[in-house]
């Protein structure tokens, strides 16, 4: 799938399937732990008791606009999950991540949070995200990165600027160099711009 989505020649409506495929198997991944509780159901043929995730529910807050590629296939192993959204943009002359749009599930904390960001480059989109799901909201129960691409350097600035105890970064291949506009090499370029139709 990650050869696939490298492929140059891979086709808008492809990248957004294979994206959201990789969002199942990484929320399968992380939320495998998830606390869990029995309740009694009745099936057709007799009363039993069966496991339900247990505790306040998951929230998923994919950073806009990449991000939202890895929201159903996550949504459709925790179809209860709420939603929240984190937008960013990347100012091109400093290459630092600028916050223009958050709006989360309420109440946010003590929520296990699996953040969607299909490029982990720099680390700085993540770490600011964080920061704004504590500022509204206040300390998550658990932070899950899920990223399909990330550089060396954007995993070790995340884990050097999140929680350690609280976060846990999920990424399904990790690159060595960033370019001089912070893209990911090899990497797949522009993820959102990939998503959505738009050329680099």
């Amino acid at each position: 799938k990650i050869t696939l989505l490298r492929d140059k020649n891979t086709g808008t409506n492809e990248f957004r399937k294979i994206v959201e495929e990789i969002g199942m198997l990484m929320g399968f991944e992380a939320l495998a732990d998830l606390p869990m509780e029995e309740i009694e159901v009745e099936t057709p043929i007799e009363k039993c008791m069966s496991p339900v995730i247990a505790g306040r529910k998951l929230a998923i807050v994919p950073i806009l606009r990449a991000g939202l590629g890895m929201v159903s296939g996550i949504l459709a192993l925790t179809p209860t999950a709420k939603v929240g959204h984190i937008g960013m943009y990347r100012d091109e002359e400093t290459h630092q991540p600028v916050e223009y749009f958050c709006k989360l599930p309420n109440p946010i904390e003590e929520r296990t949070i699996v953040v969607t960001d299909p490029m982990l480059a720099t680390g700085s989109s993540l770490v600011l995200a964080y920061e704004a799901l504590v500022e509204r909201g206040g300390e998550p129960a658990h932070t899950h990165i899920a990223s399909v691409i990330a550089s060396e350097q954007g995993v070790d600035y995340a884990l050097r600027n999140l929680p350690k105890s609280t976060t846990t970064i999920w990424c399904a291949a990790v690159d060595e160099e960033l370019t001089s506009r912070s893209y990911i090499v090899p990497g797949i370029g522009d993820a959102g711009d990939l998503a959505f139709g738009e050329k680099l």
